[in-house]
């Protein structure tokens, strides 16, 4: 019955038109009050914990440290440095796409951010230059989920404050999958340009020396880098602290190598509060309901079921990836991931998966939903750069191939879980 009256509140909620964070905050209290003896100050309780968690405040400075690189459009600097590099492969800039997504990801932490800071550049160069533009925006929107996956992350993030799983061993984790995916792309890419040249161009390859001296201007991006994740993965700064380093560096890199301006700084703060104020409400609504199912026990009665019904942990896990790609078709990543980590991190480290290895490959799930048609958050944005040129239709079907391999990338971290444990075990057991 229970399950019937968690289900029914929240799609009441949802239906009748509330915000997400709303809606899973009072179907929280709801149970809290109803089911849990009056305990509704539990909820309270639970909000007010997590308000005071140190590493949650790390979330708002990444996403600032995002805005802050886009306003002082240095991705247009790193993205004319790395186009002689991938000019001599076929997919020509297609690859520099992937390969300045996967830098940005190192930095922003934001899908979203990713494919507008690249986008902004590469479709006008690319569309000028005779590029098929379907195949454009979906390298873009492929591209783009790597901001989700290689550290620092908002997900992997977001996810360890829920868990309670070290960030440090979640953001090791999402290293060497990010490569991995960034690797698959540009494989899929040069098989494409095989096969159909007519679709990309043949871009004019330069000697090795310009190639090299041209990549100068990337320092900037590498050196943000090293100052966000060395002081992290060194073990001197916390997730936060690695943060405040982060910005403070891309306010300087933009005042010196970038054109920001105090302007454009404080539109920076103000849009990075409006959008951590939009994650925060969905944070604290699923808390409360997390909360509710804990006390309620909920995961150990559905893990009881599933084992009297003989169901293994591989067939759980694909009935996860289901739920989540049926949920991506409704909800946007994160949302997605607040409301249903309260039933399924139980249920699954339950049968035996390990904390971080689900922490990638919930947030792979995650990079799918932004892919996936008609709420995929990416697609909108690359819609919305390209002033109509290519319609939603055009971009889901131009980000299709990367939303299988995405998958496919699920379907090997599950044959071989080691692509994302064997690097945070390792950093860790020397330590």
């Amino acid at each position: 019955m229970i399950w019937t009256v968690l289900g029914g509140l929240l799609a009441l909620n949802v239906l009748t038109g509330a915000v997400l964070g709303a809606a899973l905050g009072l179907t929280g209290f709801a149970i809290l009050h109803f089911f849990g003896g009056g305990a509704s100050r539990l909820g309270v309780q639970a909000v007010f914990n997590v308000l005071g968690e140190f590493t949650l405040t790390a979330i708002p400075l990444f996403i600032l440290l995002g805005d802050v690189l886009v306003a002082s459009g240095l991705a247009g600097g790193v993205y004319k440095a790395m186009t002689p590099l991938f000019a001599r492969l076929r997919g020509g800039l297609l690859h520099t796409n992937i390969a300045v997504c996967t830098v940005f990801g190192a930095v922003s932490g934001s899908s979203m951010s990713v494919s507008a800071a690249v986008g902004a550049v590469a479709y006008p160069e690319l569309s000028r230059r005779g590029y098929d533009r379907r195949l454009v925006v979906g390298t873009l929107a492929g591209g783009g989920t790597l901001g989700l996956l290689i550290p620092p992350s908002l997900s992997l993030l977001i996810y360890g404050a829920l868990t309670d799983t070290s960030i440090g061993k979640l953001f090791l984790a999402g290293v060497v999958p990010g490569l991995m995916m960034s690797l698959l792309f540009m494989l899929w890419i040069e098989w494409v340009a095989r096969r159909r040249p007519e679709l990309v161009q043949r871009e004019t390859t330069q000697p090795w020396g310009p190639t090299l001296r041209a990549l100068v201007p990337v320092w900037p991006i590498l050196a943000l880098i090293v100052a966000v994740l060395g002081s992290l993965f060194a073990g001197i700064a916390t997730p936060t602290e690695s943060a405040a380093v982060g910005v403070a560096a891309a306010v300087v890199l933009g005042f010196t190598k970038g054109h920001l301006t105090w302007a454009g700084l404080s539109r920076t703060f103000l849009n990075s509060a409006r959008a951590f104020a939009v994650i925060a409400f969905v944070f604290l609504g699923a808390v409360v309901l997390a909360q509710s199912i804990s006390l309620m026990q909920l995961p150990q009665k559905l893990l009881e079921a599933i084992s009297a019904t003989g169901l293994s942990p591989l067939a759980l896990l694909a009935v996860i990836v289901l739920i989540y790609l049926l949920l991506g078709m409704v909800f946007d990543g994160l949302s997605m991931m607040v409301m249903t980590l309260p039933v399924v991190f139980p249920l699954l480290t339950g049968v035996g998966y390990d904390a971080v290895w689900l922490g990638v490959v919930v947030t792979m799930m995650i990079e799918i939903g932004m892919l996936t048609p008609p709420v995929g958050m990416n697609l909108f944005v690359l819609v919305g750069l390209t002033r109509g040129e290519v319609d939603l239709g055009g971009a889901a079907r131009g980000a299709l191939p990367f939303w299988l391999l995405l998958l496919l990338g699920v379907a090997l971290l599950t044959l071989a879980p080691g692509i994302a444990t064997w690097l945070p075990e390792l950093a860790f057991s020397r330590g």
